[in-house]
């Protein structure tokens, strides 16, 4: 594989612009196939406090050993996890300590794997690596597969900035368009009743907690009626006059 093909899949995967979090696991498993000697599949998982949150396959048959991993709580991604890996499976005919898993990959026609893990509390992402052949995956090619894992987990980190930072924009468009919303309202309040801003929002809140309604939507249904609903929020304007304030009050 050219390094320079190599280079810019590593920068589609740390692409924030491209990511998240299921879509960088689907590269990371589909790179680790395609680039790693002797791999004939990969599946990456990502671990939240311990607990497996998400996990991609680039087989469909490779999905049944990680169900297989967490049934019996043992198997190479739960040991790679606990000591960091890398965690080897030489010969699945041969594997004594995992016996649900290695009948579950001989079964799938898998000989030998190798897991990783790639920690950054507390979250973690292990990538495994599978061949149909036994020994087949040797201490030469850990090294791609270990940057692979550095990959992974570099993403993960950036897709959970990404989804912070996406939640944050999004309830500040939320807060700035419910502001919008309720000055529109205002402005058709004090219009209609010759009010303040002040007494105008105060019929909105007195509305809103008559008819157990939002402020937004209150302020939504006035828009909507384009002031022909608002005869009946004369008389509770007038019923509730705003409060003279004292001298000296703020």
């Amino acid at each position: 594989m050219p390094p320079s093909d190599l280079a810019q899949e590593a920068a589609d995967l740390l692409s924030i612009a491209n990511t998240s979090g299921p879509r960088s696991l689907n590269q990371l498993v589909a790179l680790a196939a395609r680039r790693v000697p002797a791999c004939a599949g990969a599946v990456a998982i990502v671990w939240r406090s311990g607990e497996p949150a998400e996990h991609a396959a680039s087989h469909p048959d490779l999905p049944a050993l990680v169900d297989t991993e967490l049934g019996s709580g043992r198997g190479p991604a739960i040991d790679a996890l606990a000591g960091g890996g890398p965690v080897s499976c030489p010969d699945t005919l041969e594997e004594m300590r995992w016996p649900e898993y290695a009948d579950a990959a001989l079964r799938r026609g898998v000989r030998c794997s190798v897991t990783m893990a790639y920690r950054s509390d507390p979250d973690a992402v292990t990538l495994s690596l599978f061949s149909a052949r036994p020994r087949s995956l040797e201490s030469g090619q850990l090294a791609l597969a270990e940057l692979m894992t550095a990959f992974g987990g570099a993403v993960v980190g950036n897709a959970a900035q990404y989804g912070d930072a996406r939640r944050a924009a999004l309830q500040w468009r939320a807060a700035a368009e419910s502001r919008a919303l309720v000055d529109q309202a205002k402005g058709m309040l004090m219009q209609a009743l010759g009010c303040s801003a002040e007494d105008a929002l105060d019929t909105l809140r007195r509305i809103s907690q008559e008819r157990n309604l939002r402020v937004t939507d209150v302020a939504q249904t006035i828009i909507d009626s384009r002031g022909t609903g608002l005869a009946g929020t004369r008389g509770r304007a007038a019923a509730h006059p705003r409060r003279a304030k004292t001298p000296g009050q703020a």
